[in-house]
């Protein structure tokens, strides 16, 4: 491989921002897509799929790779996002419940996803095109050379754009039911910046109340370290959606004072193994539910109720001693236009 961009190479960032940059003629919005970050580097035959540390994920997606050497330019280099779309109550949207279950170390769970599950590349970025690097371009122009550079047939794709600010913050609510994150917004006359947090991100803000069902202890042996959130179904059960942590050390030792009376017994239960992290330890105590806490999340994840769950971890904010724990029910989260992911593509 001999490109004007080599791996390995870290992707430009973004940094969180509360509201969409309202400055028009200073910014292109485009919607943040809601997959795995990849940098693809094609050399005619050869294709490279690295993700945002720089593992090869071509391996996991080799259905993608030959789908980048039919629908992008013989030599380049572009930034995007790997995703898998499925069709949900007869829309199309992305699935990340899908995408992660793709990376998988047999090589036959590898094959048989890759039939059932393909996976699409959205392209947002061009950092080379044939021998020249655009690092330095502003990105007007590498925006142009990401259009010439992908023949969108079925697998490969270009995100939407615009350089109207209201639209951009018009996209932050109507495209979420396509399973999308948020958006960004990109300087048009900025330069590529590897590593740096040069673009914002501003992404779904929402709270709720929930049931504290139990905790776990902080890999360091003292307090909490994570607190296991619960929703009640429709039919009365608690369904653990998540959980709440990042706590400093002092709110850690003060949290396992107020939750260790609740335990029944010494149970300690075995938690879902983590895909990303093997060796953590996911066992959990649990606890007699009758604290109600108020937490911020972004987003779900999962198609039913039964496998609905916040799609990251949640930050606490404080416990509502006025709030029924019987109350907290899957009623209260917001529910998101129901947006088909072509419409997101469409220019």
């Amino acid at each position: 491989m001999d490109l004007p961009v080599m791996p390995p190479l870290e992707p430009m960032l973004a940094k969180a921002q509360a509201k969409v940059p309202p400055e028009a003629g200073v910014w292109s919005y485009e919607p943040k897509w809601d997959g795995f970050r990849a940098l693809v580097f094609r050399d005619r035959d050869e294709v490279v799929l690295l993700s945002r540390n720089g593992k090869e994920l071509g391996r996991y997606f080799p259905e993608l790779a030959a789908a980048l050497r039919e629908e992008v330019a013989p030599r380049c280099v572009l930034d995007g996002e790997v995703v898998v779309p499925r069709e949900i109550d007869g829309r199309v949207r992305l699935d990340w419940e899908s995408l992660s279950q793709r990376v998988h170390p047999a090589a036959s769970r590898i094959k048989l996803l890759s039939e059932a599950t393909p996976a699409h590349f959205i392209g947002f970025d061009a950092l080379a095109t044939g021998n020249t690097s655009l690092m330095k371009e502003p990105f007007r122009v590498r925006r142009q050379a990401l259009l010439e550079a992908v023949a969108e047939k079925q697998w490969c794709h270009v995100t939407r754009t615009t350089e109207d600010p209201e639209l951009g913050a018009r996209w932050l609510e109507e495209f979420e039911g396509a399973g999308l994150d948020g958006v960004i917004a990109k300087r048009l006359d900025g330069p590529y910046l590897p590593g740096k947090r040069e673009m914002v991100k501003v992404k779904h803000a929402r709270d709720a109340d929930c049931v504290a069902m139990g905790y776990r202890i902080h890999k360091s042996g003292e307090g909490i370290g994570s607190i296991l959130l619960g929703l009640y179904r429709d039919d009365g059960g608690l369904q653990m959606v998540g959980g709440a942590a990042s706590f400093t050390a002092k709110d850690r030792v003060k949290l396992l004072a107020e939750l260790e009376p609740l335990r029944e017994g010494d149970e300690i239960r075995e938690g879902d193994p983590s895909r990303w992290n093997s060796a953590a330890d996911k066992r959990w105590i649990p606890i007699r539910p009758e604290k109600v806490c108020e937490v911020a999340y972004d987003q779900m994840e999962g198609n039913t109720v039964h496998g609905r769950r916040f799609r990251h971890a949640v930050k606490f904010r404080r416990w509502r001693p006025d709030r029924d724990p019987r109350s907290c029910t899957f009623d209260q989260l917001d529910v998101p236009l129901h947006y088909d992911l072509y419409d997101v593509l469409e220019s």
